[in-house]
């Protein structure tokens, strides 16, 4: 696990500055403390940062081949490399090191672009072939691992793990994307392939960029989908069996590494399956386990996370923090380097600095509610869609249409009469209203929020067009298939797996994700919607299948997910701070809000009429956004130049 970053030439073979690209490269220190190198070519610079855990003896980067044509910086884990180091070594290709950056070097000159086909992992890689005059840059199938470019208006191509490297280098135009903004205010994220900056892109997943130089630039090309297929006529008891045997070989494949490595045991299925699976792959050697418990009992899950420990005997760290742990919120902004609102990104960065005190890797759960259909908002779409295929679709919009505008919010009120959101829902089709049941502030809110100048610039964008481009791509018409799709396009990466990257490498931690394995998600995507959700019952084959493993009451418990009480600390401990930052001059800079509506989001929710901490978080994180990245990055870059100056 590390961080790359570099500079390609796409046009000649111009110099490239060492000490720009040493700045960009230490920007990532976190990512890899153990070592970083550099490696510079006419018209190429490459950049890594080492966080050593397979083959630290001779697995240092930048990366050549025998004879130096082909030089690569890689980020991740090739879990299938031994088998393709075997098969290479067959071919007649000949390894200098052990590690799994060499195999994708030699596998670029046996297969080419296609060699991406053949790579089992989380990864993210840029090389150049000096005989094929060739870039070649390529991302995992699920974007966990994450991947930065701009093509700057000289014909630079910069590019890194993360914004901050690219920003560094100093050539990037700082120009907001209202398109970004309207995105951000709608899902919490800015979704790919857009990033905040109009000339910084992230590659999407599942894609690869090849450009030859002194040619144009083309378009990034997809080389893996999910197909939602349902078509796997399996019996419900061997499918429980086959799930079993394809999470244990996902968590076997996990388990390589020259350092200590543990697991995330939340209390929850999913990490407590990856435990399990662990802990029956090793059954001498304890598993590191470790959670983070809340003072607040209505946010903590540690008494499950320790039925789990105790029953396999894992070596289990548990560490309560104050639900009141609200200090992170610029050390987060400066982090994402874009405005991102999980709010859960705190309780994520505090289990991730507890565990890199133990270990350099661990393994973690996500993925598996994308996949086995664990969400709670699975099941209500799936009541809806039953609603609106009962009645035509100019009579629903007419009726429910009617009904959401004028039933009341009511979110101080029992969930059985907040029927607003419902109704409103009922009156648009699938996408529609998918989209409209995951948004933060939805369509009436953020026009509301917006000025008129960000309307203009939106000129009629809507982040609704991220869902309805992917639906588009769906190949399936079936209501959880089709959802499910959408989430691994957009929420899995753009918020579970952004999170997760940022938070852990943030320590110098790496994190593995077995449920998030692309032949898995292949497998369970083929799976009958009805073994997923079953009546009331989410996730239904996975529980049923881990039944012999997990006791029953971390298995049939409500979902509590991993959230922190946002509306009492906007009424209590951050009332004056949220006053600030949403009513204060930053954010009034910009001219894309309406004042009014601001100061009715924070009266309304501090006068506890409504809750609006949700819309109120997404605007602090933004507002944290502008002061640590836009405003600060500048004068960052300008220091940094200087000790370069004086020495030239």
């Amino acid at each position: 696990m590390c961080g790359i970053t570099g500079i390609f030439d796409t046009r000649a073979a111009r110099d490239i500055s060492r000490a720009t690209l040493q700045r960009m490269n230490d920007s990532q220190l976190h990512r890899g403390p153990d070592e970083g190198s550099l490696h510079l070519a006419p018209g190429l610079g490459m950049g890594h940062r080492r966080l050593s855990i397979i083959d630290i003896a001779t697995g240092q980067q930048p990366l050549l081949n025998g004879d130096g044509s082909v030089v690569i910086v890689f980020n991740g884990e090739i879990y299938n490399y031994q088998e393709l180091t075997a098969e290479l070594q067959a071919l007649g290709y000949q390894f200098r090191t052990k590690s799994d950056t060499e195999t994708i070097v030699h596998a670029w000159s046996a297969w080419g672009p296609d060699c991406v086909q053949r790579l089992r992992g989380m990864f993210a890689f840029a090389l150049w072939d000096s005989r094929q005059q060739t870039f070649f840059m390529a991302r995992d199938r699920l974007g966990v691992k994450p991947m930065y470019y701009a093509l700057l208006d000289d014909g630079m191509l910069l590019f890194g793990s993360e914004l901050k490297s690219v920003l560094a280098h100093g050539g990037l135009r700082r120009d907001l994307d209202p398109l970004a903004i309207e995105e951000y205010f709608a899902l919490g994220y800015v979704a790919e392939p857009r990033t905040v900056f109009k000339q910084a892109r992230k590659l999407s997943p599942g894609h690869a960029l090849l450009i030859r130089r002194g040619q144009p630039v083309a378009d990034e090309k997809q080389y893996w989908d999910v197909r939602f297929t349902l078509d796997n006529r399996i019996s419900e008891a061997d499918a429980q069996e086959e799930l079993v045997q394809r999470l244990r070989e996902s968590v076997r494949l996990r388990l390589i590494a020259e350092v200590p490595l543990g697991a995330f045991l939340s209390g929850g299925v999913d990490s407590s399956t990856v435990v399990a699976m662990m802990a029956g792959l090793s059954p001498n050697v304890p598993v590191n386990t470790c959670s983070i418990g809340f003072d607040d009992p209505a946010f903590n899950e540690s008494a499950f996370a320790q039925m789990v420990a105790d029953r396999y005997k894992t070596n289990h760290r548990l560490e309560v923090v104050k639900s009141d742990d609200f200090d992170l919120i610029d050390t987060l902004a400066r982090l994402y380097d874009e405005p991102y609102a999980d709010s859960s990104a705190i309780p994520t960065y505090r289990v991730c600095q507890l565990a890199r005190k133990h270990v350099t890797v661990a393994l973690s759960g996500d993925g598996a509610d994308e996949s086995f259909g664990g969400y709670r908002r699975y099941r209500l779409h799936a009541m809806e869609e039953r609603m609106r295929a009962a009645m035509p679709a100019g009579m629903r919009r007419a009726v429910f249409g009617t009904l959401g505008r004028l039933y009341p919010k009511a979110d101080w009120a029992p969930r059985v009469f907040r029927a607003k959101t419902t109704f409103q829902g009922l009156a648009r089709n699938s996408v529609e209203a998918y989209f409209h049941s995951v948004s933060i502030l939805r369509d009436p809110m953020r026009q509301a929020l917006f000025s008129p100048k960000l309307r203009a610039e939106l000129g009629g964008y809507a982040a609704q067009q991220v869902f309805d481009r992917h639906a588009a791509n769906a190949g399936t018409d079936d209501a959880l298939g089709l959802i499910q799709y959408l989430d691994l396009k957009t929420y899995l990466v753009g918020d579970i797996n952004t999170k997760v990257d940022r938070a852990s490498m943030a320590h110098s931690l790496e994190v593995r994700d077995p449920l998030m394995d692309h032949e898995l998600v292949e497998w369970a995507a083929t799976l009958p919607s009805d073994f997923k959700i079953r009546g009331q019952q989410s996730k239904y084959l996975m529980k049923k299948a881990m039944e012999p493993y997990l006791p029953n009451d971390v298995l049939y418990r409500p979902k509590m997910g991993f959230a922190v009480p946002l509306a009492r600390w906007f009424r209590g401990p951050l009332r004056q701070r949220v006053q600030d930052a949403v009513l204060g001059e930053r954010l009034a800079s910009t001219g894309w809000f309406n004042r009014k509506y601001l100061q009715h989001l924070v009266q309304a929710h501090q006068a506890g009429t409504r809750d609006y901490s949700a819309p109120l978080w997404t605007l602090l994180m933004f507002e944290a956004f502008l002061r640590n990245v836009v405003d600060e990055g500048p004068a960052l870059v300008a220091a940094a130049n200087e000790p370069a100056l004086a020495l030239s």
